[in-house]
């Protein structure tokens, strides 16, 4: 059916759906670590972590990495009983009730857009430090990120294994260079001698290290997106655990090694010098060192491109929440279109875009700082927001698998989602007491900033109650499974019943068709 004659209405054209089957277990960890950026956080944050927490730095690392492992203990367990695409929020409406449900859909929506956004900031500015780097060249930011805009909506416009491979390709390049600044590292043993003297107890207990673990938590923003691909997926049941724990794994180790190694480069008596010379240097002038002047340079390049990548990943993620909440009737329902060819979400990616350019022209125009505004400023309830969501998640697992038929054990239903959840809270109170150092601004700013989250919460809970006074066949449906049919995945599981009574219609609506 031409698009043209497609119907408006409250519910999508079902004509073309996502692509299925398109995404194997490697395809979804690129998109997951792409998102986290490792070289822009180990170049850009981790001397800021050595300047804080010293030589202990890595070990915040390792302890945030374990404390995300144990949230996915019980976050992949649910992950095999939901078939929602609206992955966190579908988790916590299982388990929370639809009101607090639809809360989670707009933090899911601010904390993707959040992370994302900002992070066209820093685009302009890693591209000016490196044309100025290289070429002596004086680039300005905005054009910079307004071109980043275009390149990031035609990734997600195209099909979502051409981003797989775009994001293979730069996750290998950005990776690699830091694996190359490791090899130097040990190959000429360091500045004085391999030290293991990061990981003793006298390094890890010392008060900076609750600012390391706040900086470290921020660096696998991204990490639990791997749900978000599900109906991409082959294999979900299998994949998307498998992708989520390499996910974890992988940057709770990496970070924690390249960190150590950067501090091996100079010394564990020098290191703290040195980056409080030159913390934004400090990545640069070990591989300098350890490697040469052309590693230098290509680690320019590949700061660029670990940039592009990770704002390609997080379109990808927001792209999809919001084709899921055009399918619930929560967006308008143009927001569903999935392109013919390329089964894309390119409407909701559009919209995406037309936000993103909004908000990058309105600090332009207030003569904001592209990074120490745009970024830190927009970043940071992202951050906050998507921490609060996996905390909620983290609670509703316990709650379903309470009421839920299953034959799961109890570590995966109760004591890892309930540890998962305490340290969680932990976490969060430890980047809101040091959101300064996420946003170097003033206190009335800062408060604005932390207080967008729960504002956004207690705007989805009216929102939730709206629905279910004016459109409460929209309100019964929301993260309702999918019904199963030939072709489509199945999972005989049972369905729990809903925490909260909801008055059926009188005439129960049409199933939807599966994505």
């Amino acid at each position: 059916m031409p698009e043209s004659t497609l119907p408006e209405s409250t519910t999508p054209p079902t004509s073309t759906e996502l692509r299925p089957a398109a995404l194997g277990t490697a395809d979804i960890s690129f998109f997951v670590v792409s998102a986290a950026a490792p070289l822009t956080v180990m170049a850009g944050v981790a001397p800021v972590a050595i300047l804080l927490g010293g030589i202990g730095a890595p070990a915040g690392y390792l302890l945030a990495g374990i404390t995300l492992a144990v949230f996915a203990v019980g976050f992949t367990t649910m992950s095999r009983h939901v078939r929602s695409g609206g992955a966190f929020y579908a988790y916590i409406t299982r388990g929370l009730g639809k009101r607090v449900g639809i809360g989670a859909a707009l933090l899911a929506l601010i904390g993707y857009n959040g992370m994302e956004i900002g992070v066209y900031g820093l685009l302009g500015t890693t591209t000016a430090d490196t044309g100025r780097a290289l070429f002596g060249l004086d680039i300005p930011w905005l054009p910079v990120s307004l071109a980043g805009l275009v390149l990031i909506w035609y990734g997600g416009f195209r099909s979502i294994d051409f981003g797989a491979k775009l994001l293979g390709i730069l996750l290998v390049a950005e990776t690699g260079i830091l694996v190359l600044l490791a090899g130097g590292v040990l190959l000429k043993g360091g500045a004085n001698g391999l030290s293991l003297g990061s990981f003793a107890p006298g390094a890890v207990l010392v008060p900076g290290t609750a600012a390391v673990l706040a900086f470290a938590f921020a660096a696998f923003t991204g990490f639990e997106s791997t749900v978000i691909y599900r109906r991409e997926a082959r294999d979900p049941d299998r994949t998307i655990p498998r992708a989520t724990y390499i996910a974890v794994a992988f940057l709770g180790l990496f970070y924690a090694f390249i960190v150590w190694t950067a501090i091996q480069a100079f010394g564990d008596t020098e290191v703290i010098a040195a980056a409080t010379a030159d913390p934004g240097g400090l990545f640069f002038s070990a591989i300098t060192t350890y490697v040469g002047p052309w590693a230098a340079d290509l680690m320019h390049v590949f700061i660029v491109t670990s940039v592009i990548a990770s704002l390609l990943a997080f379109h990808n993620a927001i792209n999809r929440y919001a084709l899921a909440l055009a399918e619930e009737g929560v967006l308008p329902a143009s927001l569903g279109r999935v392109h013919s060819r390329h089964r894309s979400p390119y409407r909701a990616g559009a919209a995406q875009t037309a936000l993103g350019a909004a908000v990058v022209l309105g600090f332009a125009l207030a003569g904001a700082d592209p990074y120490q505004q745009l970024l830190l400023w927009v970043n940071t309830p992202g951050m906050i927001a998507l921490m609060a969501l996996m905390l909620l998640a983290a609670i509703a697992v316990p709650v379903y698998f309470r009421r839920t038929a299953h034959t799961e054990g109890p570590w995966r239903t109760v004591i890892a989602p309930v540890a998962a959840a305490v340290l969680l809270a932990v976490a969060i109170l430890l980047v809101v007491s040091k959101v300064d150092l996420f946003t170097a601004a003033s206190a009335t700013v800062n408060t604005v900033l932390v207080a967008l989250v729960p504002a956004v919460f207690l705007l989805g809970l009216a929102l939730a109650q709206r629905l279910k006074t004016r459109r409460p066949d929209v309100y019964a449906r929301f993260a309702e499974e999918p019904p199963t049919s030939q072709g489509a995945e199945q999972c005989p599981l049972p369905t729990p019943s809903s925490p909260e009574p909801v008055s059926a219609p009188s005439t129960p609506p049409a199933p939807k068709p599966v994505r």
